[in-house]
């Protein structure tokens, strides 16, 4: 048990996991090497605005949590100042982030250089998120069947997950919070997706990853108290709070179909 949090501490046993399927990895690679064509200038301009903005390298490299608990490295842009220490769970207000980086992530820019990763096969256009092994260590038993999946550049919970709707009003994202509340809640947002990851339901995840980046609203996808996934939000925000189940909801690979989804 971690002393300081009252988190339980179990070490990520590796495996072969599940790999997408062929037709995923196809556009896994056309995707990347798209994406790296069209967005080179971009992608030196992103690199060259963060070297001169704060001391640092353009690139953060951080070990996460690949396919089957394997390990990888992945790339971002540095978003945040260097030598400052602080909490592994990271809000868009951590007084870390530099200007630069703040935007960056605003608009999802810091998350470009993983087209090196899903090129090299270390990740895949929508999975589940690349966590990493510092908080990765502290998931539940019930939540780890996400490691076995490859993890996604995007993905349902990146877009279609909201925080408050798990945490009552102000309060904070920390790390018992996120490993109690928010890491279920999302890993069962998650099995939205990957209990029939089709090609229809990846393009639908691109899609709505392209609108999100450019301002659209989208309907997030809440868990209610019994552990279902639907695209009802609460009345409010006091409501949601209400709602908040007794227990983290049971988070297991299972689809609840959506009203109108395309996926």
């Amino acid at each position: 048990m971690s002393a300081e949090k009252g988190l339980e501490t179990r070490s990520i046993d590796p495996s072969e996991g599940i790999a997408p399927s062929a037709g995923r990895r196809v556009l896994d690679i056309a995707g990347a090497l798209a994406g790296l064509v069209l967005l080179s200038v971009p992608l030196l301009l992103l690199y060259v605005l963060v070297r001169v903005t704060s001391p640092g390298p353009g690139i953060f490299k951080q070990k996460r949590v690949g396919q089957g608990g394997r390990p990888f490295v992945m790339y971002k842009f540095r978003t945040m100042r260097q030598g400052v220490g602080g909490l592994t769970v990271t809000a868009n207000c951590d007084p870390r982030l530099t200007r630069v980086g703040k935007l960056m992530r605003e608009w999802s820019l810091d998350e470009l250089p993983q087209l090196v990763n899903v090129l090299r096969g270390h990740m895949t256009l929508v999975g589940p998120r690349p966590e990493t092994y510092d908080l990765a260590v502290h998931y539940d038993a019930r939540c780890r069947w996400i490691f076995d999946h490859r993890p996604g550049l995007t993905g349902v919970s990146e877009v279609r997950f909201r925080d408050f709707d798990v945490l009552p009003p102000g309060e904070e994202v920390d790390l018992v919070n996120y490993i109690e509340w928010i890491v279920p809640a999302r890993v069962q947002v998650d099995a939205f997706y990957l209990s029939d990851p089709s090609m229809r339901a990846t393009f639908q995840a691109l899609w709505d990853t392209v609108r999100h980046v450019l301002g659209f609203k989208i309907p997030p996808l809440r868990v209610t108290p019994d552990g279902t996934v639907t695209d009802q939000p609460a009345q409010n925000h006091q409501q949601a709070h209400n709602q908040r189940p007794a227990q983290p909801p049971k988070a297991e690979p299972q689809r609840v179909e959506e009203p109108g989804s395309a996926a």
